[in-house]
C-alpha cells in the first residue's frame, strides 16, 4: 500500500492538497481559485522534478535547509538503519539514546567558545521558543525574575509559534486575526544600510543603531531586560547583513547588562556562510544562547537544537534542590531525527562542502553583483550563499513598485519557466541553494534572473509601469 504514495499523479495531488491541506502562509482567496502551482515529485543534488517531469534548479534550497543535496543514499541508509534498531525513544527527565548523545556532543565540539550545552526540539521556531523560554528560566535562577523582558528587532523573523511570532516582525506576517506577546516584547531597528536614511553615513548608521538599542534599555529599566535576540544576517527579513562594527557593540551593550545574547542561527547555522556557526567566525560576537535548525539535518527530518553556555547552565543547574526544568517535546532528541543529523554533519566535514560554500559563495556574490547594472536593481546583498535580489521602481530614491504590481513574483513566475526556483518576498528575490553548488550553477542561476529581470522590466515599460 505504502509504495503507491511514491508516484502519485499530479491531477489526483492537486485535487486532494486544494481539498484538505492549510499551507504555512495561505491567502485564501488565490489558493481557492488556483491551488497549488508546482506538485514537487522528486529531488536530486541541488535539482527538484515536478510532478510532469520538469527539472529545475532549486536556488532557494528548499527552505533554506537542504545543504547537502537532495536524494542522498547514504543518508537514505543511516536514517533505515535507525528506524531498524530503534525508531523512538523518549528523552524525557532521564532516559536517552545513543544518536541523541552523540550529536549532543558533536554540536557542543563545534559550537562557538563556552557553549556546552543542547536542548533538542523539533525545528527553527521550536529552538527559538525554547531559547525564549531558557533565557527568562535563567534570569529568574540568578534571582532577576524581573528580567523577564526581550528586546528583538523589526523585519526580523523567528519563526511561528506563538513565542517566536511575538519575537518577529517580518512585514506581512503579522495577521490581525492573532494575538502576539507584547507587553514583555519589544523592537528596535533592523539594521538595514541600504535603507538608512540618506545623507547618513554608514558608522553614522551604526551609532544611531546602537544608541537606539541603548534608549530602548533605558525605556524598559536595564534591570527588566534578559535577552536580546538577532540572527547574525536577517533572513527572510531581506537577508540584511549588519554594517561593520554593529553586532559587535550590540553584543558589549548586552554584556555591560546582564543582557542574554541569543544568536538565532537557525538559517545561517551548519556552512549557510561557510562555518559552522555564523555568529562568532564571521561577526566576532559570542553568543549566550544559539538556535539551530535546517542546516543540521539538511532538511532530511524535523530537528532544531537550542544550544547554551556553561554559564547558563551552572545556574540554572544549582540552587534550589527541587528546580525542575519543565519544557521540551514529544520528539526532543528523537533517534531518527538525531542520526539523520549526525550523518549530515559526517557528511559537510568528509567532504568539504564548507570550504565550498565558502568559495562558490564567494564567487556568487562577485556574479550577483552584476545584476545591479539593471534598471530595476536597486540592492544586491547578502552573504556566501544566502543572498538578496531588491527591485526598486526608482533608483535614485529606492522607491518601491506598487504593490499590485507583485514584482517579486513575476520575476519567479519567469525563472521557473527558464529552470530556475528562486524565492518571492514582495519587492525581494531571495536565494539559499544548497552548499553543494557549483560556479557552473551559479553562471546558470544569475544568467537565467538577470533574464527574467529583462522581460519584467520590458513586460513594466510597455504597461506604463516602469
Amino acid at each position: 500500500m505504502a509504495e503507491g504514495y511514491l508516484d502519485v499523479d499530479t491531477d489526483r495531488a492537486w485535487a486532494c492538497d486544494h481539498d484538505h491541506s492549510l499551507h504555512p502562509w495561505t491567502h485564501f482567496e488565490s489558493f481557492r481559485a488556483a491551488g497549488s502551482q508546482m506538485v514537487v515529485s522528486a529531488g536530486s543534488g541541488c535539482r527538484i522534478e515536478d510532478s510532469e517531469g520538469r527539472s529545475y534548479l532549486d536556488a532557494v534550497g528548499g527552505l533554506w535547509c537542504t545543504n547537502i543535496g537532495l536524494g542522498r543514499e547514504d543518508m537514505a541508509e543511516a536514517i533505515a538503519g535507525q528506524v531498524r534498531k530503534l525508531a523512538y525513544s523518549s528523552t524525557f527527565v532521564d532516559m536517552t539514546n545513543g544518536p541523541a548523545a552523540l550529536l549532543a556532543a558533536k554540536i557542543a565540539e563545534l559550537a562557538p567558545n563556552g557553549i556546552e550545552r543542547v536542548m533538542f526540539s523539533t525545528g527553527g521556531s521550536t529552538a527559538v521558543d525554547s531559547a525564549f523560554r531558557l533565557a527568562q528560566f535563567y534570569q529568574s535562577c540568578a534571582g532577576r525574575p524581573e528580567k523577564c523582558h526581550v528586546i528583538a528587532r523589526e523585519n526580523a523573523y523567528h519563526g511561528s509559534t506563538f513565542a517566536s511570532m511575538s519575537l518577529g516582525k517580518r512585514q506581512g506576517d503579522r495577521a490581525p486575526e492573532f494575538r502576539y506577546l507584547t507587553e514583555i516584547v519589544h523592537h528596535v531597528s533592523a539594521p538595514n544600510s541600504y535603507r538608512r536614511p540618506p545623507g547618513v553615513s554608514e558608522e553614522d548608521f551604526v551609532d544611531w543603531l546602537v544608541r537606539e538599542f541603548e534608549d530602548k534599555i533605558s525605556e524598559i529599566g536595564a534591570d527588566r531586560v534578559g535577552a536580546f535576540f538577532a540572527e547574525p544576517v536577517m533572513g527572510s527579513g531581506g537577508v540584511i547583513v549588519p554594517p561593520d562594527g554593529y553586532m559587535e557593540r550590540i553584543w558589549r551593550t548586552c554584556q555591560m547588562h546582564d543582557i542574554l545574547f541569543v544568536a538565532d542561527e537557525v538559517v545561517t547555522a551548519f556552512g549557510r556562510l561557510g562555518h559552522w556557526f555564523a555568529c562568532e567566525s564571521e561577526f566576532g560576537v559570542t553568543p549566550d544562547i544559539v538556535c539551530s535548525a535546517k542546516g543540521l539535518s539538511s532538511g532530511y527530518l524535523p530537528i532544531g537544537a537550542t544550544l547554551y553556555s556553561k554559564q547558563i547552565h551552572d545556574v540554572i543547574s544549582h540552587g534550589d534542590p527541587e528546580r525542575m526544568y519543565t519544557s521540551g517535546f514529544t520528539y526532543s532528541g528523537h533517534p531518527v531525527c538525531c542520526m539523520a543529523a549526525l550523518k549530515n554533519i559526517e557528511i559537510l566535514e568528509k567532504e568539504g562542502i564548507l570550504e565550498n560554500a565558502s568559495r562558490v559563495g564567494s564567487y556568487f556574490e562577485k556574479r550577483l553583483a552584476e545584476l545591479l547594472e539593471l534598471p530595476i536593481v536597486g540592492d544586491v546583498r547578502g552573504r556566501k550563499l544566502m543572498m538578496c535580489v531588491e527591485s526598486v521602481m526608482n533608483k535614485e530614491t529606492k522607491e518601491l513598485f506598487p504593490r499590485e504590481v507583485n514584482i517579486g513574483k513575476r520575476i519567479t513566475g519567469i525563472c521557473e519557466d527558464l529552470g530556475l526556483i528562486v524565492r518571492p518576498l514582495g519587492h525581494l528575490n531571495i536565494m539559499s541553494p544548497p552548499l553543494i553548488l557549483t560556479e557552473t550553477d551559479v553562471d546558470f542561476i544569475v544568467d537565467a534572473l538577470g533574464e527574467a529581470i529583462r522581460r519584467v522590466s520590458d513586460d513594466l515599460a510597455r504597461e506604463g509601469k516602469f
